[in-house]
């Protein structure tokens, strides 16, 4: 909104006070992805997803979980790397690195949560608490994965009202990578819309 100076008004460019509250710039933007228990950080997927990242403004980066198995060390291994980012901040996890941005998300303040194929409610993973997640989230899912249930995502879709796609696909989705980039496009753009108000 353009306000016209009155007489009264102080000048910026003549009050050091006043500009020094002026805004610094635009917020800083990340989109951090994590890899899945047998792939690398910047597999086909997360490679093919920082392009749009990156077309949509924000920095890309990928934590490096190789040669930690455990979910907590994961865990702790992207606090610890997102704790140098300031500004907005979007997870972006694959398979047990869904399950580690699901378990993140609340702690790290993100502003959004997308997630592929993600090990949810899996055996040998520990439980996630109750209302874990805060923010919007996306999930897409192949309708053949034989590794994680694609209704192990529809039960998360469900408690949390996310959105979810199903594709035609197995757990590594990389038939639907194309589809998979529109996907999470579209959820980047959502994330600037005004929320809608429900009754």
């Amino acid at each position: 909104m353009i306000r016209l100076m009155t007489q009264g008004d102080s000048n910026p460019e003549s009050d050091p006070k006043a500009a020094d509250t002026e805004p610094s710039g635009p917020v800083a933007r990340h989109v951090v992805f994590s890899h899945g228990k047998e792939s690398g950080p910047w597999g086909r997927k997360i490679s093919a997803l920082a392009e749009v990242a990156r077309s949509e403004g924000y920095e890309a980066h990928s934590v490096d979980y190789r040669g930690l198995d455990d979910p907590r060390q994961r865990i702790a291994r992207l606090a610890e790397f997102c704790k140098e980012l300031a500004g907005d901040l979007v997870l972006v996890g694959s398979s047990l690195g869904g399950y580690v941005a699901v378990a993140s998300a609340s702690l790290l303040h993100a502003r959004g949560i997308f997630l592929m194929a993600p090990a949810l409610y899996m055996p040998g993973l520990p439980q996630l608490r109750e209302g874990v997640l805060d923010c919007p989230a996306t999930v897409v899912h192949g309708w053949r994965d034989n590794v994680v249930p694609f209704e192990h995502s529809l039960r998360f879709a469900k408690s949390y009202r996310a959105a979810l796609h199903l594709l035609e696909s197995d757990h590594n989705l990389h038939n639907q990578i194309r589809v998979i980039q529109y996907l999470f496009e579209y959820f980047l753009i959502a994330l600037d819309l005004p929320a809608l108000a429900f009754e």
